[in-house]
């Protein structure tokens, strides 16, 4: 919850603030034609490494291998894509770090790694519930065996009713 509060409430009010100070210090419109040449370049810039991705993963699966890697780019280049077309100084610094060459293997390892993580306690999560879903099965299983008495209705397969009407007493 936290997270997402910062992302769309606090860091709007950080980029507005931002702007208006720029605007200040430079003018509206050279603040204004920083936003759209940065969304421009950012774009072409976006593009051009997505293609390299996508080559890089093409080549990857043509070897027999498992493009991770290039998927977590590819997602990172995405993000930059969002985060440059997105008005505002601090989105461009974001995408622009998302997007650059040097910075996203980098990033995309931690990513990856962070996400392996999270899977095996996932895993483990996941086989623990199972376990404990077969323990329940298993003393479920013994309390019948019991010579319990439980509860329930039956239908007498060897009688022919039809359904909807009940058999006369």
């Amino acid at each position: 919850m936290g997270k997402l509060f910062i992302l769309f409430a606090v860091l709007p009010i950080i980029e507005i603030a931002i702007l208006i100070n720029v605007g200040e210090q430079i003018g509206g419109w050279y603040t204004v034609a920083i936003v759209v040449l940065t969304a421009f370049f950012g774009a072409r810039l976006v593009r051009q490494e997505g293609l390299s991705t996508l080559t890089q993963a093409q080549q990857k699966m043509q070897s027999g291998q498992m493009p991770g890697q290039e998927m977590a780019e590819g997602l990172l280049l995405v993000i930059a894509g969002v985060l440059l077309v997105t008005p505002g100084f601090v989105t461009d610094g974001v995408g622009f770090l998302l997007s650059l060459p040097m910075t996203r293997p980098l990033i995309a390892k931690g990513l990856m790694k962070h996400m392996s993580v999270n899977m095996v306690n996932t895993s483990y999560q996941a086989d623990f519930t199972h376990q404990t879903s077969n323990q329940y099965d298993f003393q479920q299983k013994e309390e019948q065996e019991s010579g319990e008495i439980i509860e329930g209705e039956f239908v007498d397969k060897d009688e022919k009713v039809k359904p909807g009407l009940r058999k006369p007493d």
